[in-house]
């Protein structure tokens, strides 16, 4: 619930809390195999006692060929009595994948979305590798999650509480064929979804609502399970880039708050946003408006509190200012000054401004796509972090050659050029 939150001074307390039941608690490993990637599947079951054919032999990995490891693990968890059954909870699967030899410093941590999972890393809409595949590729060791009490982390309303989950059309509106309900300016710019708009019979839009899951209804809660999960990853893996997406971005924020030494930068790929308030889309000319009354998030970027310098005691600490209506206001400026067409007027902060300290020593992008829902406000959430001191790199696409592109970037057709971006700026930034 906005206007919840634990006081700055208990945070630290509170954080290591959590990741101290998390990571006392058990988990468990599958060994590393190496695991050669097939060319192409066998066509045929081989006869055991028969020499190999060129045709079986041309089904097995080609020699030099990268071979990777594969695994998983669970971060936390505890257990605790539900009636007369003994259950884990809070515990947070974590898949790896490791090249054959590691030449990247850092590993790479993929944190989903809304009502997503991390199979959105493995693999396109229509059946390409996807970024795990990629950045394994580039040298790096990747680790995939699922959220605290979703997917492979296990689903529990018992102990979790309400699910919801998100209908087709839900999504075909805003992650996979926006330009068919045309509900924001940007929205009918959308061409890169494979095999047409991504509704539901596009085999690939088929495919992606297959993998949908529920998720916890109470949005708090997911901060409140997942943040220290995250953290508690880190401490076991040690530094490593965290690749956010969507909501995953919120967990990304507080682990760079809480983690500052061990978050080598933050990729947050069209985070949760605009800051503080949500808004929603209604198409023409007044396209958009601000999504109910309370504070989405409390603290600007998230639900839960942040290091914030001088020291935030309760949300209402906080003075929120909405931009003022005008040519030369905002943040997202036309080359003539005025203000650009299709952009939502920003919530920051009122004076006196406070700083986030330890997201200013965290190397921070925000990548935004052209024909994304995001792409109204995402340049108010970088006016926020740069207003705090953060001052973040922005990418967006369109600028670099990658128009199209809707929220589930990682999905669509030119999904390895925007992974090779992304990695070229870490090329850059990382150190």
């Amino acid at each position: 619930m906005a206007g919840n939150g634990i006081a700055n001074g208990a945070l630290a307390a509170w954080f290591a809390l959590q990741a101290a039941i998390l990571t006392a608690g058990p988990s468990r490993a599958q060994e590393t195999v190496p695991a050669p990637v097939p060319t192409q599947a066998p066509t045929q079951v081989p006869d055991p006692g028969k020499v190999p054919t060129p045709t079986s032999l041309a089904s097995r990995p080609a020699p030099g060929e990268p071979v990777t490891r594969a695994g998983y693990f669970y971060v936390g968890g505890r257990y605790a009595k539900l009636g007369d059954k003994t259950v884990m909870i809070g515990q947070m699967f974590v898949q790896s994948r490791t090249p054959e030899r590691v030449t990247q410093p850092y590993p790479v941590v993929m944190v989903h979305g809304l009502a997503q999972t991390g199979v959105n890393f493995l693999a396109t809409a229509d059946g390409r590798p996807g970024w795990v595949q990629r950045f394994v590729e580039k040298g790096y060791q990747v680790y995939v999650l699922d959220q605290v009490g979703r997917g492979r982390s296990g689903t529990n309303p018992e102990v979790y509480g309400p699910y919801d989950r998100l209908g087709t059309r839900s999504l075909e509106r805003t992650h996979t064929a926006p330009e068919v309900y045309d509900l924001y300016p940007q929205a009918k710019l959308h061409t890169r979804w494979p095999g047409g708009a991504g509704v539901q019979g596009n085999a690939g839009f088929d495919q992606f609502f297959a993998s949908q899951v529920p998720f916890l209804a109470n949005s708090q809660q997911t901060e409140e399970l997942v943040d220290p999960a995250l953290i508690a990853l880190l401490d076991r893996i040690g530094p490593a880039i965290l690749l956010t997406h969507g909501q995953g971005a919120l967990f990304g924020w507080a682990a760079s708050d809480a983690r500052p030494d061990l978050v080598k930068a933050h990729v947050a790929v069209e985070p949760s946003g605009p800051p503080f308030f949500d808004v929603q889309f209604r198409g023409g000319k007044e396209f958009w408006e601000k999504a109910g009354d309370g504070r989405a998030r409390a603290y600007g970027l998230t639900r839960m509190p942040l290091t914030f310098a001088p020291a935030v005691r309760a949300p209402e600490d906080l003075i929120v200012a909405q931009e003022a209506k005008g040519p030369d206001k905002g943040p997202d400026k036309g080359p003539d000054g005025k203000a650009a067409e299709g952009r939502v007027r920003c919530w920051l902060q009122g004076e006196p401004v406070r700083t986030l300290p330890n997201l200013a020593k965290v190397p921070t992008v925000l990548v935004t796509a052209e024909a994304s829902f995001h792409a109204p406000y995402d340049a108010c959430t970088a006016a926020f972090l740069t207003q705090a001191g953060a001052k973040p790199d922005v990418i967006p696409l369109a600028d670099r050659g990658l128009g199209g592109n809707g929220h589930m970037m990682m999905l669509e057709t030119n999904s390895d050029a925007v992974a090779d971006l992304v990695a070229g700026w870490l090329a850059g930034r990382v150190r």
